[in-house]
């Protein structure tokens, strides 16, 4: 293999070579080098039929041979002339290099797939270059993104504002086409690590959450993304945690005392109805609706009956129990346990949230009734 000094002036670059992504300041300092040392590994080209040379592999060290305007550039000549031959070996050459960006192999590997003056398969490329298939796949994914995002992928695993890696991108490859290229964004402005963007990823492909949500979240800073994960995996796990059928053993209670037909007629009669409903109720497994107050009011007045007043107690002791065995203990809640609600849904929850604290408060406020009168009778 010879090397021959070509004067620079008849070297020309291959405008169609895979690489054209050059960091400024890796090029000074290879600049700085061959100041110092000189060139130590030649470019190789090509002949033309016009005299002059293009490059094949190289176009980094030709760019600081000729910023630092140097006459003759060490090469190696090839005579090869088949343009698929020459395109793999660049590809090949700068798969060894430092600074092949994902992007630059993905729009290389995707011109060999789909050119018709290449037309070749991913098995082939699989097989001449030494890489599996699944690495070629994975470099064509990151074709799905907009050219805006496709800029911002650099070399590496660094993470940088405003650039992306393509670890940063993978988890997002397979959303949908509305929300992958916004995500992709929002990971590079806030300088998102992979495993915090394979988590907002996750919240994206959740089924759970409607379209209309996950539009709305587009306008979310990545912590804030982050944040929102975080609630709505608590919430998921509260509610599975909720589902699982309990296996305690449950004590049998004993049933409450219900009155007889006779003790209710020695009742005044306007009660008499509403002892009815409230028995009902009982039947029926919901709280009785009839007004304790007016129960121990009519007790009150009827104080010669002291049997009807025993038994009325023992129903209020009865009542009781029913809702403390029906009522769960109080526990605290915090902004986490808050379902993620839009529009209808979240309508119809406060709606029953308010119904909740109205019924709530009339039992509150029938048993201070309660309680009062007990205190009177007592005084």
């Amino acid at each position: 293999m010879d090397i021959i000094q070509i004067p620079t002036h008849l070297i020309d670059e291959d405008k169609d070579q895979p690489r054209y992504q050059f960091d400024e300041e890796a090029l000074q300092e290879l600049m700085n080098s061959i100041e110092e040392l000189g060139l130590l590994s030649p470019i190789k080209v090509r002949t033309m039929n016009s005299g002059r040379y293009t490059i094949i592999y190289g176009n980094r060290r030709y760019k600081a041979c000729t910023a630092l305007k140097l006459p003759t550039i060490p090469c190696i000549v090839s005579n090869v002339t088949d343009e698929m031959e020459i395109y793999l070996e660049q590809i090949a050459e700068n798969l060894t290099r430092q600074g092949f960006s994902p992007i630059e192999e993905a729009e290389a590997f995707n011109k060999l797939l789909t050119d018709s003056k290449f037309s070749s398969s991913i098995k082939y490329l699989s097989s001449k270059l030494g890489k599996p298939e699944a690495y070629i796949k994975n470099k064509l994914d990151l074709l799905k993104f907009s050219q805006t995002v496709r800029s911002l992928i650099v070399y590496g695993t660094e993470i940088r504002k405003d650039k992306l890696t393509e670890d940063q991108l993978m988890p997002l490859k397979d959303l949908s086409m509305e929300y992958r290229d916004s995500l992709a964004l929002i990971m590079a402005q806030d300088e998102m690590p992979v495993p915090d963007v394979k988590r907002i990823a996750r919240l994206f492909k959740d089924k759970e959450i409607t379209d209309s949500t996950k539009g709305k979240l587009l306008f979310k800073t990545g912590p804030q993304l982050l944040e929102t994960w975080s609630t709505f995996e608590h919430n998921k796990k509260e509610r599975a945690k909720s589902a699982e059928p309990k296996e305690e053993v449950i004590k049998e209670k004993p049933e409450p005392k219900e009155l007889s037909l006779d003790l209710r007629s020695a009742f005044r009669p306007e009660l008499h109805n509403e002892l009815e409903d409230g028995n009902e109720a009982r039947e029926g497994t919901t709280t009785p609706a009839i007004s304790l107050g007016a129960l121990i009011q009519s007790v009150e007045r009827s104080p010669d009956e002291q049997s009807t007043e025993q038994d009325s107690e023992s129903f209020i002791e009865s009542m009781l129990n029913l809702l403390f065995s029906t009522l769960p203990a109080p526990s605290p809640l915090s902004p986490k346990d808050l379902p993620i609600l839009e529009g209808v849904e979240r309508e119809q929850f406060v709606q029953d949230v308010d119904t909740l604290i109205e019924d709530l408060e009339k039992h509150l406020a029938e048993w201070r009734s309660v309680k009062d009168m007990l205190n009177k009778r007592s005084d």
